[in-house]
């Protein structure tokens, strides 16, 4: 299933939404512009667990420069996507500048989780989905029933169908559960537990934001 527009129409311009696509694209054509150099790019400015936890002081930035970084043109176009469709709503309840706050905030303790079980990894870990999956988790809290237009795969048969929020991301932290139940010591290549642990803390913290917003 790939989720394509939800019907959930917001009350302002989602500018900041809009400059984080802008931001994690132009990075990542930035990448692919340093041709041979782009791994030492990636090693340099991707989150490296083991030179983190050995040297945090020196190492923490890249916690947020790796959500701007991605792993190929999939990678980028899929975060991208489930950005754009659930980040304006929730842009549109904290307000632009706590939205940014919100997705860094989400983006940091998913590094967090990632991190903490890969105490010794020298891989470097890449990509916006650690925010964007605080996103989706703050997106069921808020909108559970919002109906999203989804591309439908079934077998050879193709079709768009309106599913509730609450389906669609349930499933989605599902799937990432089990993927990272079946995934050997490395993940699998994907940070799993980045993904899951996003999601839990953008669904613990969407309210108390929301909260400060309304009261700020």
């Amino acid at each position: 299933m790939i989720p394509l527009h939800d019907e959930n129409p917001t009350r302002t311009f989602p500018i900041f939404t809009i400059g984080l696509i802008a931001a994690n694209t132009l990075v990542f054509f930035w990448e692919l512009s340093l041709a041979r150099e782009g791994t030492q790019f990636i090693t340099e400015y991707g989150l490296v667990p083991y030179q983190l936890t050995n040297r945090p002081l020196e190492n923490y930035p890249n916690i947020f420069s790796s959500m701007f970084m991605h792993a190929g043109l999939g990678h980028l176009a899929g975060n991208m996507l489930y950005l754009w469709i659930f980040g304006n709503n929730i842009e549109d309840q904290l307000g632009k500048l706590r939205f940014v706050l919100f997705y860094l905030t989400c983006g940091a303790l998913a590094a967090a989780a990632h991190v903490s079980a890969e105490l010794d990894s020298t891989i470097p870990m890449v990509g916006a989905s650690g925010a964007i999956s605080g996103i989706l988790g703050a997106y069921l809290m808020l909108f559970p029933f919002s109906r999203v237009k989804t591309l439908v795969f079934l077998g050879f048969f193709i079709t768009i169908v309106r599913i509730p929020a609450i389906f669609l991301l349930l499933l989605w932290i599902g799937l990432q559960v089990l993927n990272n139940m079946a995934a050997g010591p490395d993940g699998g290549g994907v940070a799993w537990l980045a993904h899951i642990g996003g999601f839990i803390v953008g669904a613990v913290l969407i309210h108390p934001f929301r909260m400060s917003a309304r009261t700020g």
